[in-house]
């Protein structure tokens, strides 16, 4: 009895947490899926019949297309500019000393504790027509210019929030790397850069690669920011999923669509993923 009772024991205590990921994702997952099958008709509602016909038009159509790029460039970019902030960032949050480290590392994470609705507001100030930015360009001598409402102001923003979610799986991976071997690096003549080209770099590429997963995925899902500093016309994936189930009514096709996003989003970080594993493990012998 006590070797059975100890065999079932992993699945009992893993049991409640699979539940809930089963009720609160999965499940969920698999309604939307279904719901993004059903036809939709403009006086009836939903109908209990299915088709392809969202996915045919949502991949066939260029404004769809065009929004789609958009989210997958701009979460991009955001999860670039995060890594050439972040990673360097880290490295000297690393090397500070106490109590300087902590105050930094809570400089870092301080911004979490604020909502990013808050954050979303804040930059709509800085970033309008009479805002701290352009005022500043015309104490400078230079004219005004068109902030809020651009894929300019949707990165600001995302780099902001999304930067501590760089910054702290570096640091984490820096952690766990021995100075000395940083050192013995310098000892044998090589240059600081080349030492953390060759040395440091590689033993925090997979704290990187998390970290660029994470800013990703949450740059491409978000919706405060773009819906607050993009307005309406300059739509992403998730403003676009919340008008075709808020404003048009048309459930089926925002389902399609946030699966079709979702399907991207796993491609291209699946994808990512094992090309830096792979090289990582080329790297590190």
């Amino acid at each position: 009895m006590s070797v059975g009772r100890s065999a079932a024991t992993p699945f009992w205590l893993a049991g409640p947490g699979a539940l809930v990921f089963i009720g609160l994702i999965i499940l969920p997952l698999v309604l939307t899926v279904i719901l993004s099958f059903h036809v939709y008709d403009h006086t009836t509602g939903i109908k209990n019949e299915f088709t392809l016909a969202h996915y045919a038009q949502v991949l066939s159509d260029d404004y769809y297309l065009g929004i789609f790029w958009r989210t997958l460039r701009l979460a991009a970019l955001t999860t670039l500019i995060c890594a050439v902030i972040g990673a360097p960032e880290a490295y000297i949050l690393s090397r500070m000393r106490d109590p300087w480290r902590s105050v930094f590392l809570l400089v870092i994470i301080g911004p979490l504790l604020v909502s990013v609705v808050v954050r979303a507001f804040g930059w709509s100030m800085l970033l309008g027509s009479t805002g701290l930015v352009n005022q500043a360009l015309q104490l400078l001598g230079f004219d005004s210019v068109r902030l809020l409402y651009t894929e300019t102001a949707i990165v600001i923003a995302l780099v902001h929030v999304m930067l501590p979610f760089m910054v702290i799986p570096v640091w984490t991976a820096l952690q766990k790397l021995d100075p000395m071997v940083e050192a013995a690096a310098w000892s044998l003549g090589a240059s600081r850069f080349t030492a953390l080209r060759r040395v440091v770099l590689p033993q925090v590429s997979l704290g990187m690669l998390s970290g660029s997963l994470i800013v990703f995925g949450l740059s491409a899902s978000a919706f405060a920011i773009p819906g607050l500093l993009g307005g309406r016309r300059l739509k992403m994936a998730a403003t676009l999923v919340y008008d075709e189930y808020m404003h048009e009514l048309n459930w089926p096709l925002g389902a399609a669509i946030a699966i079709i996003v979702l399907a991207a989003n796993l491609v291209i970080m699946l994808a990512y993923n094992r090309a830096v594993e792979t090289r990582a493990r080329k790297a590190l012998g």
